[in-house]
C-alpha cells in the first residue's frame, strides 16, 4: 500500500489539479458503493474524523468519515485557490495544505523561482513534509505547473528543486503545460526556458502538455457534438467535459483543456488507486522509459477522449483503440512520433483488457515503430481492471521519442528572438540572485538536450553492432 502527493503551483496547476480531485472522486465513487474507506481512496485521500480537533487520521476498512487530499496548494495569487475553497471541493483541503500570496510574480520567472521561492522556502518545505508525513508509504510527488506564467514556472521549479532536496529518494513526475506560440505573455519564452534546464535537471519524468495540442482537441470535439457524423456525436456529459452543463453550458474557458490534462493524470495513477491484473508500479515509469536521466520528456496520448452519443454504436474495436493511441491527433503535444525515434514506451490499459490483447496489439503496432535499435524490447504495460467513468476501457501511452525536439527547438528560437534584443530583461535582472549568466546558462541547458536528440535521431535506421566478444585462447 503506497501513497502519493500532488503538489500544485500557480493559476493553471490549481486549476488543472482542481479538475483531477473533482474527477477522482467521482471515480472512487462510482466504484465504491459501500462507503468504505479502502486501499484505493488511501492512495491519494486521507480519512479523518474531523469531530475530533486533531483530525485524528482512521485506518483502511473503516467507513468513510471525512476525506482529504493528499495535496499541496501554492499560489503567489489567492483568486484560484480561494475559489477552491469557495467551491464543490472545499472539504477536500484545510489551510494546512494552502500557501497563498496577493500580488502574484508578474509573468516573471525570477520573481517566482528567487524572491517568492526564498522567501516562502520553509513554508513550503514544511507543508510538503507534512504531507509526506501523513503517508505509511511515499511513493511519488506529482507537481503540475505551467511554464509560461511567472509562479508556475519560477516557483514550481524552485518547489521541483526542493523536493529533490528533501525527498531524493521518492519519484517526482511533473506534468508541463507549455505555452502556445500566440501566448498573451510576451515573456513566456524567458520563463520557458528558464524552467526547462530546472525541469531537466531535477525531474524524474516530465509529461510536457502544449496548449496549442488541448485548443485543437477541444476544438474537434466541439465541431462533432455540434453535428458530426449520425452515431459520431459526442455525448454532451463526456467525461471530458466538465460536470457544469457540458459544452454548452456554463463552463469557464479553460474547464474542457484541464479536464484533458486531468484525465492523463488519472489514467497514469490508475495502478496505484485500483487493481489490475498487471499494475504498474509509478517507479516503474521512470526506471523502464528513461534509459539517460536527461531524456525523461514522456510524449502523452489518450484514448479515447470523448464518449460517443449514439450508446447503441458499439465501442471501437480493442484494436482501434490502441492505433488511436499512436495517431498525431490523440497525443498532448504537437509531433509525429511514427518519423521520430523511441527509445522506450509505457501502455496503460484500463478496463477489462487481457494480456493477450496487449501482446497482441504491441506486436502489430511495433512494426511500423521506429525503436533504437539497442532497446526493440522497450515496452513497459500495465493493465487496471477499472475503466473511466463512462467508458468501457481507455489507453494512455507515455513515448519516448525524439519528437520532442521540434517543440524544444521553437521555444529555443522564441527565447532567442527576445534575448538577441535583450527585451524585458531588465525586469528579470532587478530580481535579487537573478544575473545574466542564468539566461545564457539556461539556453546552453536547453541547447545540449536538442543536440542529445539530435544525435540518437541520426542513428535511425543505422544497425548498431554489438562490440565484438572477445575470443578465448585454446
Amino acid at each position: 500500500m503506497t501513497q502519493s502527493v500532488v503538489v500544485q503551483v500557480g493559476q493553471c496547476g490549481n486549476q488543472v489539479g482542481c479538475r483531477f480531485w473533482d474527477l477522482a472522486l467521482r471515480e472512487h465513487a462510482h466504484v465504491n458503493k459501500k462507503g468504505l474507506y479502502d486501499e484505493a481512496l488511501s492512495s491519494f485521500f486521507r480519512n479523518v474524523d474531523s469531530r475530533k480537533g486533531d483530525e485524528t487520521a482512521c485506518g483502511v476498512g473503516g467507513r468513510i468519515l471525512h476525506l482529504k487530499a493528499r495535496a499541496v496548494l501554492v499560489d503567489m495569487e489567492e483568486g484560484v485557490v480561494n475559489e477552491i475553497l469557495q467551491g464543490p471541493l472545499r472539504e477536500v483541503f484545510d489551510s494546512t495544505q494552502l500557501l497563498t500570496d496577493v500580488s502574484g510574480s508578474g509573468n516573471n520567472w525570477a520573481v517566482g523561482h528567487m524572491m517568492y521561492g526564498s522567501a516562502y522556502r520553509e513554508q513550503i518545505v514544511e507543508k510538503l513534509r507534512r504531507a509526506a508525513e501523513h503517508c505509511d508509504c511515499l511513493q511519488c510527488f506529482f507537481l503540475i505547473h505551467s511554464m509560461g506564467g511567472g509562479t508556475g514556472s519560477g516557483l514550481g521549479t524552485r518547489v521541483l528543486s526542493l523536493l529533490e532536496e528533501e525527498f531524493p529518494e521518492v519519484c517526482r513526475i511533473v506534468t508541463s503545460i507549455y505555452p502556445s506560440v500566440e501566448d498573451d505573455v510576451i515573456t513566456s519564452p524567458y520563463n520557458s526556458v528558464l524552467a526547462m534546464r530546472e525541469l531537466t535537471e531535477h525531474a524524474d519524468c516530465v509529461l510536457p502538455v502544449e496548449n496549442q495540442s488541448l485548443v485543437d482537441i477541444v476544438s474537434k470535439i466541439q465541431h462533432m457534438s455540434h453535428g458530426g457524423k449520425p452515431g459520431q456525436t459526442i455525448k454532451r456529459d463526456s467525461s471530458i467535459i466538465s460536470g457544469q452543463g457540458g459544452l454548452s453550458g456554463a463552463e469557464k474557458p479553460f474547464d474542457a483543456m484541464n479536464n484533458i490534462v486531468a484525465n492523463l493524470l488519472l489514467n497514469i495513477t490508475s495502478s496505484a488507486r485500483f487493481e489490475g491484473s498487471l499494475n504498474m508500479d509509478l517507479n516503474e515509469i521512470a526506471m523502464n522509459l528513461v534509459p539517460f536521466p536527461r531524456l525523461h520528456y514522456l510524449v502523452p496520448s489518450l484514448t479515447p477522449l470523448y464518449t460517443l452519443a449514439d450508446v447503441s454504436v458499439p465501442t471501437r474495436r480493442l484494436d482501434q483503440m490502441f492505433s488511436d493511441a499512436f495517431s498525431k491527433d490523440h497525443q498532448l503535444i504537437r509531433a509525429d512520433p511514427k518519423h521520430s525515434l523511441y527509445l522506450a514506451c509505457a501502455l496503460m490499459v484500463r478496463g477489462n483488457v487481457q494480456v493477450s490483447d496487449l501482446r497482441r496489439n504491441i506486436e502489430r503496432l511495433r512494426l511500423s515503430l521506429p525503436f533504437v535499435s539497442w532497446n526493440q524490447e522497450g515496452w513497459k504495460t500495465g493493465l487496471c481492471s477499472v475503466p473511466p467513468v463512462g467508458h468501457s476501457h481507455s489507453l494512455l501511452a507515455l513515448a519516448n521519442n525524439t519528437c520532442v525536439k521540434p517543440t524544444f527547438m521553437e521555444l529555443r528560437e522564441r527565447f532567442t528572438k527576445l534575448y538577441r534584443k535583450k527585451a524585458h530583461l531588465h525586469h528579470y535582472l532587478h530580481v535579487e540572485g537573478m544575473e545574466q549568466s542564468c539566461f545564457s546558462e539556461a539556453i546552453t541547458s536547453l541547447s545540449s538536450l536538442i543536440e542529445e536528440y539530435h544525435h540518437l535521431d541520426a542513428s535511425k535506421g543505422r544497425l548498431m553492432h554489438d562490440a565484438p566478444r572477445l575470443s578465448i585462447c585454446r
